[in-house]
């Protein structure tokens, strides 16, 4: 992350923050795909974990997919999730970047005075906006890695998309939308917040964070600090809106549940409330969980990945520019 002295800060346009966060974006969801494959299965399962599930650990997960239905599975839903993952870096960190810069030219001592704060409130609007618009790769990859691959229901990315649009209307790609929006908006704003607050307030003032070499008067922290924030707000977001996830992808999958019947009990409900209290009294408050320990991992992964990719290309932006 970038460090500002006072009045030397260094900008890159939209546009390119656009493109950072389309590349930072494909690059992370190209690595951490496996691991939102196994956080999927593990959310939809409704047995209790290690008494009569599909999937009782991660390697017995990997184990039985890898077998089953072969290694490719874990990247099930790749082109779709790219889609998602591409479209909603373009937008996050594009409106994140116009927010910030609006209040920086228009609120500078506003600014100043609540950074943190607007550091939330910006990633939490970006990361909303952002969902809205992306939300229908959401969907759609969401059921190519709930289907069973050696009993295939959809043919890949346009079929599962025109078949949901023919038999259970367009309305359908945004199953799950409302329970989605309460979990980004917090959940990116944590992670804007941690991240810049790690690296503009703490670790760029450690000489064992900054960049030996600084562009202009700008100081920066290096790779490795950008990871450990990275890694940090992952944590700390995920554990925080988790529940909210577990709902969406059981939502997601309503009128396909016939479709997994080899996986276990399927849940049959209308809406968030309805879900939310069928897993309590079904499942117990801790099946909110169910899947914390895959998409933890993901979260770290995923957090630091993107962030750091994403700040390294400024970077070499600013340099190019210097």
């Amino acid at each position: 992350m970038v460090y500002y002295t006072q009045n030397s800060e260094r900008k890159v346009t939209i546009a390119q923050s656009a493109i950072a966060g389309g590349i930072a974006s494909s690059v992370t969801r190209a690595i951490a795909q496996p691991l939102d494959v196994l956080k999927i299965r593990f959310q939809l399962q409704l047995e209790p974990i290690q008494n009569g599930s599909k999937y009782s650990s991660l390697l017995q997960a990997i184990s039985s997919i890898a077998r089953e239905e072969g290694v490719s599975t874990l990247w099930s839903g790749h082109i779709p999730a790219q889609f998602l993952s591409i479209s909603f870096g373009v937008v996050q960190f594009s409106t994140y970047e116009r927010l910030t810069q609006t209040f920086q030219r228009n609120e500078p001592q506003f600014y100043i005075n609540n950074k943190n704060y607007l550091n939330f409130c910006n990633g939490a609007v970006a990361a909303t906006f952002a969902t809205i618009l992306s939300y229908p790769f959401d969907t759609i990859r969401t059921r190519l890695v709930a289907e069973q691959k050696i009993n295939k229901v959809y043919k890949g990315f346009s079929d599962s998309l025109l078949t949901m649009i023919r038999h259970e209307g367009a309305s359908s790609l945004f199953k799950g939308i409302v329970p989605t929006i309460a979990q980004i908006a917090p959940y990116a704003g944590i992670q804007f917040y941690m991240y810049k607050l790690l690296t503009e307030s703490i670790f760029n003032r450690l000489s064992l964070f900054q960049r030996k070499k600084a562009i202009g008067s700008v100081i920066e922290t290096t790779i490795i600090g950008n990871v450990i924030a990275g890694s940090i707000a992952g944590l700390v977001s995920k554990t925080c809106v988790y529940p909210f996830d577990v709902i969406k992808k059981r939502l997601q999958i309503q009128g396909f549940q016939q479709h997994r019947k080899a996986f276990g009990r399927q849940m049959y409900c209308s809406g968030s409330l309805q879900c939310i209290m069928l897993t309590i009294n079904e499942e117990g408050v801790l099946a909110l969980y169910k899947g914390y320990g895959p998409s933890l991992v993901k979260a770290i992964v995923v957090t630091a990945l993107h962030f750091t990719v994403y700040d390294e290309i400024k970077h070499v932006i600013l340099q190019m520019h210097e």
